[in-house]
């Protein structure tokens, strides 16, 4: 049976790309009795007699699913955070990250319009923090508003995988993909603008073909609450922290008030950046503010 990417889904069909074949397909009832919805990114075997009348046999086991927006087997995030205008936000972008490490998924950190910096000051700045978040373990990439940088810089990063769009609103990341995909004709803070929503069309998401992989058409992460992250799992999405957990004394440390805690000493040492613990503090009392669902 052949086998495809399912790229689309909208009013219960699902469209499969089976190489260059795309294939409008319906789920077969057996998935509603095991209570399984096809998702975008999800792998699947397929049957078809046209490109207008499949079903879909089979679900393959998925690596990740995210639930806001619904779409699974995400390789990679690429958060976009600007230099100016709006400012670079380190405490958002840890929030993003915490989410994106928690969902097993690759982040890479975009900082654009760096060549709109006007003061040595600020300049010096973010690339402060371009350093510190590589020396976390991140790809950094600083990118400029011209536009052989982004495809440059960008695209190679892109190619055979599925990557999300995420990061602060105003950013440009409809600018960026403009430039990978100009035939999209993204309108500026609406990613999904190419899909022609009206008053009666349902907001869904979709795989765009960019050089030789895929990027998902949707606003990103609608919610950054840490809903399913209880403490003693938050020091995991943070590499460093990740990293120096075993060295502690105590085994379980949540690297807060233990003492004898490698994490702790790290931040002393200052290999660790003072604002990155103070971000893991304060989404720690997050979370344990957290109200219990019942």
């Amino acid at each position: 049976m052949p086998q495809g990417k399912i790229v689309k889904a909208l009013s219960g069909f699902y469209y499969v790309q089976d190489q260059e074949r795309l294939v409008q397909c319906r789920g077969r009832g057996v998935f509603r009795k095991n209570k399984i919805t096809p998702l975008v990114g999800d792998e699947v075997e397929y049957q078809a007699e046209n490109d207008l009348e499949g079903y879909i046999l089979e679900v393959f086991e998925r690596k990740n699913e995210l639930v806001r927006p619904p779409i699974c087997n995400v390789d990679q995030a690429i958060l976009v955070f600007s230099a100016v205008e709006p400012d670079f936000s380190p405490t958002l972008l840890d929030r993003f990250l915490v989410l994106i490490e928690a969902n097993e998924i690759i982040p890479i950190i975009v900082i654009s319009k760096t060549d709109l910096i006007s003061s040595d000051k600020i300049r010096g700045e973010v690339q402060s923090y371009a350093k510190d978040y590589e020396n976390a373990g991140y790809t950094v990439l600083l990118t400029s508003t011209v536009e052989s940088t982004v495809e440059n810089d960008l695209l190679p990063y892109l190619n055979d995988h599925i990557s999300v769009f995420a990061g602060q609103s105003g950013v440009g990341k409809s600018s960026l993909l403009n430039v990978l995909r100009p035939d999209l004709e993204l309108k500026t803070n609406d990613i999904s603008s190419h899909l022609g929503r009206g008053k009666h069309t349902t907001r869904h998401v979709e795989l765009i073909s960019v050089g030789t992989g895929f990027v998902a058409d949707t606003p990103g992460f609608s919610s950054l609450d840490f809903t399913g992250i209880e403490v003693e799992d938050l020091s995991y999405c943070f590499p460093e922290m990740r990293e120096r957990s075993s060295s502690c004394k105590f085994r379980g440390c949540t690297h807060v008030k233990e003492p004898k805690c490698a994490v702790k000493e790290a931040v002393e040492k200052g290999e660790i950046p003072q604002y990155r613990y103070e971000h893991y503090l304060t989404f720690v009392e997050e979370i344990k503010d957290r109200k219990p669902r019942y």
